[in-house]
């Protein structure tokens, strides 16, 4: 073990993307433990939009980062030492390990997951995990997928979107359409992935395209970004459609206030439905989830691709990556 902790804190509140002050590198001494708490090894941190959101010095679901704090965030490691019955010295934990190098399992709020064993790390930080379990609620259950959905997906190639029509195949959607940034990210989601249809948002007309994939409407959209495109989808909604809206990335680096979609009144013409979810409203279902999207991943209905970036110092950028769309799956850092 070395002599001290390493730890990634946020200097400034940002603007834009994250600038090289926005966060700083900085040593402390490695956490003691107290009876009930273990001492995680953090070996990799999950790269989430939301971390951007929890940055900026607003109201939300958590409260802001402050200012000299760990830079929040989810991840996987092993326990080193452990003071309690829950925890075993060689457990691999998940949780919220923030941008360091070591933290501390406890009990409560502070308490982690045990991975089971033989579960692959980068399995269980991506499908299992957060980005799994986003997309099957959103999907499921907030947004009521129904056996021959036309089910649209924005950032398609991103770690959630790439499993939200995964699972909208696997479970009986009809045509499913994914929008990307970029011509190798559509050929992923077709070639690899089971969309039916892919649009490249940059370069292609997204409203004729997305009217040809669907000319009867969209049934569901899962909607990542926001923006524009949601007001392309609001124009097109079938009649009885949905849309779970799940992150406005658009808007996530934007100063200011995002303006709301011109086309919403169309949700009152098409009888449809427009729903906000956070993830942890599902707490309590969590290992449903994990069991129907382990059972997809053995059965190779449902495959997950990482983005790694190596190095604890790299983490500002590797979120930089979710906006400019640096990224194709799931980034994730290897401390």
């Amino acid at each position: 073990m070395t002599a001290m902790n390493e730890l990634v804190v946020l200097a400034e509140r940002p603007t834009t993307i994250i600038e090289p002050q926005t966060c700083r590198l900085e040593t402390a001494p490695i956490p003691e433990i107290a009876d009930g708490e273990a001492l995680v090894q953090v070996g990799w941190l999950s790269i989430d939009p939301t971390i951007r959101t929890w940055m900026d010095d607003a109201p939300g679901y958590l409260p802001p980062i402050g200012i000299g704090d760990v830079v929040r965030s989810g991840g996987i490691g092993t326990i080193i030492e452990s003071k309690s019955d829950r925890y075993r010295v060689g457990d691999t934990v998940f949780g919220t390990v923030g941008w360091q190098r070591y933290a501390v399992a406890g009990e409560g709020q502070a308490g982690m997951t045990v991975v089971p064993e033989g579960v692959d790390p980068l399995l269980a930080i991506n499908v299992l995990g957060v980005t799994g379990l986003t997309a099957y609620f959103g999907l499921l259950e907030v947004g009521n997928l129904r056996p021959g959905d036309t089910v649209v997906v924005s950032g398609a190639a991103g770690a959630t979107g790439s499993t939200v029509g995964q699972i909208a195949k696997a479970s009986g959607a009809g045509t499913v359409i994914g929008l990307a940034g970029t011509d190798e990210k559509c050929a992923l989601l077709v070639d690899e992935l089971g969309y039916d249809v892919a649009i490249n948002y940059r370069t292609d007309d997204v409203r004729a395209a997305l009217k040809a994939a669907a000319p009867k409407g969209v049934d569901l959209y899962f909607d990542n970004v926001g923006g524009e495109l949601l007001d392309i989808v609001l124009a097109q909604l079938a009649l009885k459609g949905r849309i779970v809206l799940c992150g406005g990335i658009s808007s996530y680096t934007t100063p200011g206030r995002p303006s709301g979609p011109s086309n919403y009144l169309n949700l009152i013409t098409r009888r449809g439905r427009m729903e906000g979810f956070i993830i942890l409203d599902y707490a309590k279902r969590y290992g449903e989830a994990q069991g129907a999207l382990l059972t997809w991943v053995l059965e190779g209905k449902l495959k997950h691709r990482e983005h790694l970036v190596h190095g604890l110092e790299h983490a500002p950028e590797a979120l930089n990556l979710l906006f400019t769309g640096g990224n194709t799956g799931k980034v994730v850092v290897v401390v």
